[in-house]
């Protein structure tokens, strides 16, 4: 297409994502400009198709951040009714057999009842949309719908984003209804896409944000929410385990919540630094269900809604510069998650609550923005969040080196003396764990049973999954032909197993001969296929506005 006039809107802040950090952050900045009654325009924009549409987790929360953003949420109605009671971990040995793991070896991250603060099974979703409301009512303005295609770089600061344009066909002509995306311009940008955000990503690229730290590492989190009998429900539990059905070279583990209206919330999070091509962690989680410390709860039920996600879950050795000339990285698009706690929304929420202060306080100054922002870095080391990162930091390599069980021994030691044991590193990337499928037997999945598991197509019909089907891929490979030509002989190309929807097949052509079939519309944003890659060779952009994933109460 030839050179396209857009229309600009200019902001003092614009926000990219409206989940966790984008939302704490909007709101933190427009109270800070109310009590110093000067004017500020903030700007949040969200690709889903509403605010809470993309958003996707556990979720055991503990409001630490939230009671600091909002210290009367509950009068505001915070959607957090369901307070954590009573908290197990299992062992899985095998398809029957299940091992309680005494509470006093239980490492105390891990710990969800008892101490200093309440916690809450909620829905991350919910609270979002709660979140979005209590920032629009503050001043914010929230653009549901806009997908931030690009950034604007200028004289090496970014001085804000480019909107995709919308109604463009898949040969990239313009449809009827075409509308050009506007450029929203501001002094300071926040970056707060979630995991593996694709513009996060190009900014850590561009300005190098990763130097001397440890490669990023990632898992991918699968999600079914459940209607269950009444007398299966216990609102309040929390159930975690290892073990069964992942092998032991293959790190990860499984939770299940009870939450409110007879809800139970069940999902596999599985380490994305796994060896072998042959496995599905889709395939995983549903043979996991059967077991019948998990199927005691599920059967009866019936499954009302299936999501996946990547989780950035590297910790502080990984965690990228964040600061940068005219804006911030943020929440889980840094990797701000606290893998030792399996927690990441109130650690997200506290990184955006002291960008919005730094950059404010810029702002107040007169600054006119481009500038990047030492005073974040300053009070981010200073925060609870960041020294509950590196009181962690070793927790996901030493699972990475030793195993789940010696892995969590050394974490239970190292909590013990106070985190006195060495720093354990993990420097091998998740795509380059992978080794050829030759070194691996096949593993033949179970057929789903359709009461308790289920096959992709009926999950993703679950997670109201849209596309315009006629736009460009928003997968987009570097080399069209490397999938047939290299994955597929050394790795049984394994985007069509470890993609959670079924978006990558390798199909046979009308002359017999394989060929790579991508079905992008059925793609629900996990990001799993940009990290997993052994190739690196997909490239996930976001679509159309509005596009995707719509989950209720995930």
């Amino acid at each position: 297409m030839e050179t396209v006039e857009r229309d600009v809107m200019d902001f003092d802040v614009v926000i990219v994502g409206a989940g966790p950090s984008g939302l704490s952050a909007a709101c933190r900045l427009m109270q800070q400009a109310n009590e110093a009654e000067q004017e500020l325009t903030v700007c949040v924009v969200e690709k889903g198709s509403e605010v809470g549409a993309h958003i996707l987790s556990g979720a055991v929360f503990e409001p630490r951040a939230l009671t600091e953003l909002f210290p009367d949420w509950q009068e505001r109605g915070a959607p957090l009714n369901t307070p954590a009671i009573r908290d197990d971990v299992f062992l899985l040995k095998d398809a029957e057999k299940a091992q309680k793991v005494p509470n006093a070896l239980v490492p105390k991250s891990m710990h969800n009842t008892g101490g200093e603060q309440q916690r809450y099974v909620i829905s991350a979703g919910n609270l979002c949309r709660w979140l979005g409301e209590q920032a629009e009512s503050l001043g914010v303005e929230i653009f549901p719908g806009f997908a931030a295609q690009d950034v604007i770089i200028e004289d090496g600061a970014v001085r804000g984003i480019l909107i995709g344009d919308m109604g463009v066909a898949a040969d990239g002509t313009p449809k009827d209804g075409y509308m050009p995306g506007m450029e929203l311009r501001a002094k300071y940008t926040l970056f707060a896409e979630g995991s593996r955000g694709h513009l996060g990503k190009r900014l850590i690229k561009d300005f190098s944000l990763d130097e001397g730290r440890d490669p990023q590492h990632y898992g991918i989190g699968l999600k079914e929410l459940w209607d269950v009998p009444a007398e299966k429900h216990e609102p309040g539990l929390v159930l975690h385990g290892s073990g069964w059905p992942l092998d032991k070279n293959t790190h990860g583990g499984w939770f299940l919540y009870h939450a409110e209206n007879q809800q139970v919330v069940v999902g596999l999070i599985m380490d994305l630094g796994y060896q072998n091509p042959w496995l599905s962690p889709f395939d995983e989680f549903q043979r996991m269900k059967h077991h019948p410390v998990i199927s005691q709860y599920l059967e009866g039920g019936k499954r009302v809604a299936y999501g996946a996600r990547a989780i950035t879950k590297g910790g502080i050795n990984c965690l990228p510069k964040m600061t940068f000339p005219g804006g911030l990285l943020i929440g889980c698009d840094a990797g701000t998650l606290n893998f030792a706690k399996i927690k990441g929304l109130h650690t997200a929420m506290k990184s955006g609550m002291v960008a919005a202060e730094s950059v404010f306080e810029a702002i107040k100054d007169g600054d006119e923005g481009a500038q990047e922002l030492a005073s974040f870095t300053t009070k981010w080391e200073a925060s609870w969040a960041c020294q509950e990162l590196k009181e962690s930091a070793s927790f996901g390599p030493a699972i990475h080196k030793y195993g789940t069980v010696g892995g969590g021994a050394f974490n239970f030691v190292d909590q013990l003396l106070g985190g006195k044991l060495p720093k354990v590193h993990d420097t091998t990337t998740d795509h380059g764990a992978l080794k050829p499928a030759a070194e691996f037997e096949k593993i033949d999945y179970p057929k789903p049973d359709g009461k308790l598991s289920f096959d992709k197509p009926s999950s993703v019909f679950l997670s109201n999954t849209n596309h315009e089907e006629n736009q460009p891929t928003h997968l987009r490979l570097d080399d069209p032909e490397l999938p047939i030509r290299d994955n597929l002989p050394k790795y049984a190309e394994p985007a069509q197993r470890y993609c959670p929807a079924g978006v990558y097949e390798v199909v046979e052509d009308s002359a017999g001969q394989p060929r790579f079939q991508i079905n992008f519309q059925n793609c629900v944003h996990c990001k799993t296929c940009d990290i997993k890659d052994p190739a690196q060779n997909i490239t996930w952009v976001a679509p159309e506005g509005g596009g995707g994933p719509n989950y209720p109460n995930m």
